[in-house]
C-alpha cells in the first residue's frame, strides 16, 4: 500500500475548486474515520508536484502512505493556533478610518473635506518618515473610494470590500512594493491592466509604496497613464524620498506631507493602547520610549511590544531605560555637576559608573543635551518648566546656581561633540574628551567665582603701588580723608589707559578731567563744611564717581547680556558699599534680577569689601559706557577722516585724477 502512486483531481490543478477531507475515501484504513489532516481552501496554481491532496470530490484521489492520526493532528493544530494568536500592536492597533488616527490633521482634514465634496483626484503622493501613517492613510482612503455604502469620508468597515481592503485581498486594490519592482518591465506589466474596469469595486487602486525606489524608465512608462488615467483608476503613492522622484511626476499628484508624531502625541496614544492591553506601565517609561521613536508611531508601538517583554508584562522606566540602553537621568545631572564643579576627577569617576551598564553613549550626550535645555527652560521661563519630570528638583537646583552663558556654552559644545561620539571608533573616549572640553574651555572669570572668591584676594592688600598712580586722584576727595583713600584702594584702576588710547581727545572727554581740575582749589580751604559737599560721590576711594563710571566699566570683564545692560547703565548715585544704576528703557527687555547679580559678582571680584548694585529702568544721559565708546568712536573716526583730507598727496591725487574718496570707505586705524 506504501507504493500506491497518488492521483490527483481536476479540483488539485484547476482554480476556483476547494478541496477538503472526507472521511469516507479512508474508510477502513487505520480504524476507520480516522484519516489525514485535510488540505483545506487550496488557493489557485497552489498544487506543486509531490504534494499531498485529500478531497472528497468522487475524482479517485488516492494518498500513498499512511496517514497521521486526527487526534495527534487536532492537538497539533490548537497548539498552533494559541502560538499565532497574539498579534503584535503595530498591526493590532493600526487604525481602520481617519477617525482612528492620531495626528496628521492637516492631512485628514484635506482629504476628508475632498471626500464629502466629491472632488477627487486621480494620483495622491503622500510623503514622510517611517512609521508615520503614509500606507495606513492609503488603505484608508482606498476603503473611502470603494466602500459599497458609497464615497465618504466614513467608510461603512462591514461591506465585503471593506473587509477585503483590511485583510489585503482585494482584488481592486493592487499593492506594489517599488523596492522590488524596479525595473520598467514589471512597471509595464503592472499598467498593461490599468483600461480594463474593475474586477467588483468603483475604482481599480493602485497603491506604490517606496515609489522613489522605481528606475528612470519606470517612471517614464507611468507618466503618461498617470497623467491622462482611465476614470475608474487611482494612483496612491508613498515614499520617504520625495526629493528623488521626477518632478514630472511630483506635479501630477496632489503631494500630503505626513509630519512627525510630537512626543505627547506618542504618549498619550501609547497610555491608551496600554490601558486596552491591560498592562502596568509608568510615565517615565512611555516617555522614554516616545522619544526613542522619533516620531514614529509604528516604532513606538514596536518598542512598547519589546519592553513588555523586557518586562515580564509591565513596563517601568529602569527597565526601558536598560532595554534602550540609555542612561538614568541622576547620573546624567551627577555629569553636569562635575562639570559644574569644574572637577573633572569625578567627572571621569561618573562615566566610569555610566560605563559599566554598557550604555549608548551617543544617546548619554543626548540626555545631556536634553538636561540643558530644561534647565535653561527653568532659567528663563520658569512657569514652563515641567515639575513632573524626572528629577526636576535637581534641575532648578542647577538652574538656579548657574548662568544663562554657561548652559548656552555647554549645549553648544555637546551638539557640536555629538557628531564626533558617531563616528568615533571608541565613543566613550569620545564623551569624555566632549565632557572634559566643557570643563577646560568654561570661561575664567566662571571658574575663578567658583572656586576663588571665597579667599580674599592677595593681590589687593598690598597699598605702596597705589600712592604711585597720582597725587591728583588722590586730591579728588579732599585733604582730610587722603590716609583713608591711600589704605583703601587697590590696584584696579586703569584710568591712563583710556587717555592713552586717545591722546588726541582731550577736548572730547572733558567730564573725567573736571574733578581733577576742581580738586586743588578744594584742598587750601580749611574749613570742613566746604570740603564735605564733595564726599557723596565717591564714599570710598575704590569706587568710582558717577563720571568715573563709563572709565571703570572697561576694567570689569562682563559678558553676554549682562555686559550689554551694564554698557547701557548710567551711575547716578553711590551710597556708602552701594552703587545706584539707572538702565536705558530701549535696552531693558531681557533685563532680570540675574543680571544685577553678575554685575555685582564682577564689581566684587575687583573690589574689597564688596559692593551692593542696584538697578533700576529709566531715562539715561551720555555717562553711559556705550555712549562714552560711541563718542570715542566718532572722534576717531574724524580724526582719520581729517588726516586724509590734509594729505598732500592724497590731495593732489585726487586733483590730477577727478577723483574723490568714497563715503564710508575711511576706516580709524585698529587699536591693540
Amino acid at each position: 500500500m506504501r507504493d500506491n502512486p497518488l492521483k490527483l483531481c481536476a479540483a488539485c490543478v484547476f482554480p476556483g475548486i476547494s478541496t477538503h477531507y472526507a472521511p469516507s475515501a479512508f474508510a477502513g484504513r487505520n480504524g476507520g474515520p480516522d484519516g489525514p489532516l485535510a488540505a483545506i481552501g487550496s488557493e489557485p496554481r497552489q498544487a506543486r508536484k509531490g504534494a499531498t491532496v485529500i478531497t472528497d470530490s468522487g475524482a479517485g484521489v488516492w494518498l500513498s502512505g499512511l496517514p497521521p492520526f486526527k487526534g495527534r493532528a487536532a492537538k497539533a493544530s490548537q497548539d498552533t493556533g494559541k502560538r499565532m494568536g497574539y498579534q503584535v500592536l503595530a498591526r493590532k492597533w493600526r487604525p481602520g478610518n481617519f477617525q482612528e488616527m492620531v495626528g496628521q490633521q492637516h492631512v485628514l482634514r484635506a482629504l476628508v473635506n475632498a471626500l464629502d465634496n466629491d472632488r477627487l483626484h486621480h494620483a495622491y503622493l503622500f510623503t514622510g518618515t517611517r512609521g508615520v501613517g503614509k500606507t495606513t492613510v492609503a488603505r484608508i482612503l482606498a476603503k473611502c473610494l470603494n466602500c459599497d455604502q458609497g464615497v465618504s469620508s466614513t467608510p461603512c468597515g462591514t461591506c465585503d470590500s471593506c473587509l477585503e481592503i483590511a485583510e489585503g485581498r482585494s482584488v481592486d486594490l493592487l499593492e506594489v512594493d517599488a523596492a522590488s519592482r524596479t525595473k520598467v518591465e514589471d512597471t509595464r506589466e503592472l499598467l498593461e491592466n490599468v483600461l480594463y474596469a474593475p474586477t467588483r469595486s468603483r475604482f481599480k487602486i493602485y497603491l506604490i509604496d517606496e515609489v522613489h525606489m522605481l528606475s528612470g524608465h519606470s517612471f517614464n512608462a507611468l507618466l503618461k497613464t498617470l497623467e491622462e488615467p482611465p476614470p475608474h483608476a487611482k494612483f496612491l503613492l508613498a515614499t520617504t524620498d520625495p526629493q528623488k522622484l521626477p518632478a514630472t511626476v511630483l506635479s501630477r499628484c496632489l503631494q500630503f506631507n505626513l509630519k512627525n508624531m510630537v512626543p505627547e502625541e506618542i504618549v498619550a496614544h501609547l497610555g491608551k493602547v496600554l490601558e486596552e492591553e491591560s498592562v502596568a506601565f509608568d510615565n517615565g517609561s512611555l516617555a522614554l520610549l516616545a522619544r526613542a521613536a522619533e516620531g514614529s508611531m509604528r516604532d513606538a508601538l514596536s518598542l512598547t511590544d519589546q519592553a513588555i517583554g523586557f518586562g515580564d508584562g509591565g513596563l517601568a522606566e529602569s527597565d526601558v531605560r536598560a532595554m534602550l540602553g540609555t542612561v538614568d537621568r541622576a547620573r546624567v545631572l551627577d555629569v553636569l555637576d562635575a562639570i559644574l564643579d569644574n572637577d573633572p576627577k569625578t567627572l571621569l569617576a561618573v562615566i566610569e559608573q555610566i560605563a559599566s551598564h554598557a550604555p549608548d553613549y551617543v544617546a548619554t550626550l543626548d540626555d545631556l543635551a536634553s538636561v540643558l535645555h530644561q534647565v535653561t527652560i527653568a532659567q528663563w521661563v520658569p512657569d514652563a518648566a515641567d515639575p513632573t519630570a524626572s528629577q526636576s528638583e535637581r534641575i532648578a537646583k542647577v538652574a538656579a546656581s548657574t548662568t544663562v552663558d554657561e548652559v548656552q556654552l555647554f549645549y553648544q559644545f555637546a551638539a557640536a561633540g555629538r557628531p564626533e561620539v558617531q563616528r568615533s571608533p571608541d565613543p566613550r573616549a569620545a564623551l569624555e574628551m566632549v565632557l572634559l572640553r566643557m570643563i577646560a574651555f568654561r570661561p575664567a572669570e566662571v571658574i575663578s567665582d567658583a572656586h576663588e572668591v571665597p579667599p580674599p584676594k592677595k593681590t589687593e592688600p598690598p597699598v605702596p603701588p597705589v600712592d604711585s598712580v597720582g597725587a591728583g586722584a588722590i586730591e579728588t576727595s579732599g585733604s582730610a580723608p587722603s590716609l583713608t583713600h591711600e589704605e583703601l584702594r587697590p590696584p584696579v584702576r586703569l584710568a591712563p589707559r583710556v587717555v592713552a588710547d586717545q591722546p588726541e581727545k582731550a577736548d572730547a572727554i572733558p567730564a573725567p578731567i573736571d574733578p581733577v581740575v576742581d580738586a586743588p582749589t578744594s584742598n587750601p580751604q580749611p574749613g570742613p563744611a566746604e570740603s564735605e559737599p564733595l564726599e557723596p560721590p565717591r564714599v570710598a576711594a575704590d569706587l568710582p564717581a558717577p563720571a568715573e563710571w563709563p572709565a571703570f566699566f572697561d576694567d570689569l570683564a562682563l559678558r553676554g547680556i549682562a555686559e550689554n545692560i551694564a554698557m547701557h547703565c548710567e551711575l547716578r548715585s553711590v551710597s556708602g558699599r552701594t552703587l545706584s544704576f539707572v538702565l536705558d528703557q530701549s535696552n531693558a527687555g531681557l533685563f532680570n534680577e540675574r543680571h544685577v547679580a553678575a554685575i555685582e559678582e564682577q564689581f566684587n571680584a575687583h573690589l574689597q569689601p564688596p559692593v551692593t548694585i542696584e538697578v533700576e529702568v529709566g531715562v539715561v544721559g551720555a555717562a553711559t559706557p556705550a555712549a562714552r565708546r560711541a563718542e570715542l568712536e566718532a572722534a576717531r573716526q574724524k580724526a582719520a577722516e581729517d588726516a586724509l583730507a590734509e594729505d598732500p598727496v592724497l590731495t593732489t591725487f585726487l586733483a590730477d585724477f577727478d577723483a574723490e574718496v568714497i563715503v564710508g570707505s575711511i576706516e580709524p586705524p585698529k587699536t591693540g
